[in-house]
């Protein structure tokens, strides 16, 4: 059998793996250039084909005539795609002889659309998963191929469920093959009233509202922790970056919500009257401490986003 592979990310880098093991024939990888402006923190789909000698091509435009006309040419018995990040027209997923499949970041019908795994950790699930899917010209609505699904810890960041994503969609897939290539494909309801679609984030979203509940607030934090741009405030003209943060159990400082110095530890304070222990404080990428912060809360003439106590 033969696949034709959209694949980028630790979960293409994954997937694409699990189809050689599996077997299977890889004549094309369809692959990003990486962004010089985004942070690489994750594995190479490009590397990868490199050192298995796969060819692989890099289109800035997935809807040309000219990768339409590769994929023919490549006689795909499936199309697979692994967090490639553009979504393929019609024409191109009717090319493969038994269909065309993608791998979602999700328990469908659930969070349907843009980072789900960061949806999922902001809105305080306890579980998210992967999603394996048969592609339509609708985002994310094919019939249910395989799911495995894995837990969300109250502390977990989005890129440590990532971690957990990616195992469960090499898992996802590494399960439903055989039935795959025996022509005994499973197709189960993807019912999209059951879910919601999700557009995609930007850096300005992790804007910190500090009315907010502690817990509201730790959600946003641990859905855009580094690597990601993260959750920030600002300070006059300066703006700060959680790195760290803790949500105690038990921490009510009686202080106006925003940043606040106590015991020699930073805490940020919020609607409800607890705080999360911020345990790195970032500017420009670097820790800021306790008393730097001081001296800028000091400075800053009480502004209303932040408070100051000697304590």
């Amino acid at each position: 059998m033969r696949a034709v592979v959209f694949a980028y990310h630790n979960v293409g880098v994954r997937c694409l793996k699990v189809l050689l093991a599996r077997g299977l024939e890889i004549p094309l990888v369809v692959t990003h250039k990486d962004n010089p402006s985004e942070k690489i923190w994750f594995e190479s789909v490009a590397a990868l084909c490199a050192e298995e000698g796969i060819p692989f091509v890099t289109p800035d435009d997935p809807t040309s005539a000219e990768l339409l006309a590769k994929v023919r040419a490549a006689e795909p018995d499936f199309i697979f795609s692994f967090y490639y990040r553009h979504m393929l027209p019609a024409e191109l997923l009717a090319v493969a002889k038994h269909g065309a499949y993608n791998m979602h970041g999700s328990l469908l019908p659930k969070y349907r659309g843009r980072v789900p795994i960061n949806w999922a950790v902001l809105h305080g699930e306890s579980e998210t998963g992967a999603t394996l899917h048969e592609m339509t010209v609708k985002p994310d609505a094919g019939a249910i191929v395989a799911q495995v699904a894995v837990p969300i810890l109250p502390d977990d960041t989005a890129h440590e469920v990532f971690g957990k994503v990616a195992v469960a969609a090499e898992q996802a897939l590494w399960n439903v093959l055989p039935a795959m290539l025996a022509g005994q494909t499973p197709r189960l309801p993807n019912d999209l009233s059951k879910g919601s679609y999700f557009g995609g984030r930007k850096p300005e979203d992790g804007c910190i509202d500090w009315s907010q509940a502690a817990q509201s607030v730790y959600n946003l934090h641990r859905a855009v922790a580094p690597p990601y741009p993260g959750a920030w405030t600002t300070l006059g003209a300066r703006t700060f970056i959680i790195g760290k943060a803790r949500l105690p159990h038990h921490q009510d400082l009686n202080l106006p919500p925003g940043l606040a110095v106590k015991e020699n530890c930073i805490y940020g304070t919020c609607g409800d009257g607890k705080a999360i222990r911020i345990d790195e404080l970032l500017e420009h990428g670097k820790p800021v401490l306790p008393s730097e912060l001081q001296d800028a809360l000091a400075s800053s003439q009480c502004r209303p986003n932040t408070t100051f106590t000697q304590e």
